[in-house]
């Protein structure tokens, strides 16, 4: 069984697919869909402005959709980012969970929120 993340090869092509049949390549560098980006990740977070920890998330039910047409933006524009870069992101995606899995072991750091470097040395 793959999964989901074995499955970003064929997200990538529908990606291309789509570019290419709008001849958008020519402004696809990866400096601007770096920040294209940056951009589709804050229009997400804009939605969450002004929520509280405690209240609803998104402030409104109402904006559901709009989190998961925003949520798709940036995949889209992450997948378009890769595909310029030519960055294989499954690949990237297993190599960063391996580093992950160094600098946080699940022994030492469950239920904590510190940073891999804030922990406590186990040196006397």
């Amino acid at each position: 069984m793959t999964s989901p993340i074995d499955r970003l090869p064929q997200l990538q092509a529908l990606a291309r697919a789509f570019v290419e049949e709008r001849d958008w390549g020519q402004f696809h560098n990866p400096r601007n869909l770096a920040m294209a980006l940056s951009v589709e990740a804050s229009e997400l977070l804009e939605l969450y402005l002004w929520t509280t920890d405690e209240g609803p998330q998104p402030i409104t039910e109402a904006r559901r959709a709009e989190v998961a047409g925003e949520a798709a933006d940036v995949l889209l524009c992450l997948l378009n980012f890769c595909d310029r870069a030519q960055i294989d992101l499954t690949q990237a995606f297993h190599d960063k969970l391996q580093v992950a899995r160094k600098k946080y072991p699940a022994e030492r750091v469950r239920g904590s929120a510190l940073k891999y470097d804030e922990y406590p040395s186990d040196d006397p």
